[in-house]
């Protein structure tokens, strides 16, 4: 797998301020495909249609990209590039298939399958065409993975390439029934050059192809990296990522949003703490990074448990009422 080049380092800004917005208005809910695009077509300034499963992510004179997104469970504390350098599988790169008989030849299936597959790529370079000025089209997958927290995330993209069938091979796995859960057969497709399995494809509760993906190295320059959520800075600062309209909120009530102002605000709340869990959210745009020692910090995840830190932001306010 080769990474392609994905953001300038304006737009990578950009990207990490829209994505930190985002977390901040989410208050801990799922992460959807629309919530990534529409941040990455901000960062990028070109139209967001809108996420659907019908169509591709993003097709903008000639730039056709298909966002696959992943979260990262149970890393147990460890950073999420902890994955960089694995194969890891997606559980549905497209449902557009089918297989007629499950009976028939492992190899005979994938061919068809794959075909399958490529001409349903073929019909997305197509459109994507349609809108290009210059008759070519740049055909991409775009990879985002995420941990439970909302904290760290990766993004990379690799060409959307169609799979050539006499470069693979398949073979059939079944697994018994166990239970009150049915037997099943997938269809497991290795790649000839290096035996590393590359598709799953589920014959049963819904026919569909698993795509397995390299995570490129943390060294790879085209890897992005977002850290959008309690930020290290150094040894005593750490960045709280919150919606400009709280921070607004914030400064209004102290003065300033400098560490000093900031840090004080904490252990002055601290001091007076009470358990009240309600909250409210403006309208986000934009976030703001505002810097607190550590040791207010860690004062604030002790006493407000919150599912962000514009949530603990908003917490801490209602405290210093």
């Amino acid at each position: 797998m080769t990474s392609l080049v994905v953001f300038t380092e304006e737009q990578k800004k950009r990207a990490k301020i829209l994505l930190a917005a985002k977390v901040a208005s989410m208050m801990g809910r799922k992460l959807e495909e629309g919530d990534w695009s529409e941040v990455y077509c901000k960062a990028k300034d070109i139209p967001d249609t809108g996420w659907s499963n019908l169509h591709i992510d993003v097709s903008h004179n000639g730039l056709g990209i298909e966002f696959k997104m992943l979260r990262i469970a149970q890393l147990r504390g460890k950073p999420i590039k902890s994955v960089c350098g694995t194969t890891l599988m997606h559980p549905a790169a497209t449902r557009s298939i089918r297989v007629d008989d499950v009976n028939l030849d492992a190899n005979e299936v994938m061919e068809d399958v794959l075909l399958q597959y490529s001409a349903l790529i073929e019909e997305r370079t197509r459109r994507v065409l349609e809108g290009s000025p210059n008759g070519s089209a740049d055909m991409r997958l775009g990879w985002l993975l995420w941990e439970d927290e909302l904290k760290e995330f990766l993004y990379f993209e690799e060409v959307m390439g169609k799979p050539d069938p006499t470069q693979f091979y398949a073979e059939w796995n079944e697994t018994a029934a166990r239970g009150a859960r049915k037997s099943s057969k997938s269809l497991w497709i290795y790649e000839k050059s290096t035996d590393k399995k590359r598709y799953s494809v589920t014959t049963s509760a819904g026919i569909k192809i698993q795509p397995y993906f390299d995570v490129p190295a943390p060294s790879d320059p085209n890897l992005v990296f977002f850290r959008v959520q309690s930020e290290r800075l150094d040894a005593d600062t750490v960045i709280l990522w919150v919606a400009a309209a709280t921070a607004e909120q914030l400064k209004q009530r102290l003065g300033s949003i400098d560490k000093e102002s900031v840090s004080n605000a904490v252990f002055e709340a601290a001091e007076k703490y009470h358990d009240d869990d309600t909250f409210t959210i403006d309208d986000l745009h934009s976030a703001v990074p505002i810097a607190i020692s550590n040791d207010a910090f860690e004062l604030l995840l002790n006493h407000w448990e919150a599912v962000s830190d514009d949530h603990r932001i908003q917490l801490l306010l209602k405290s210093l009422d």
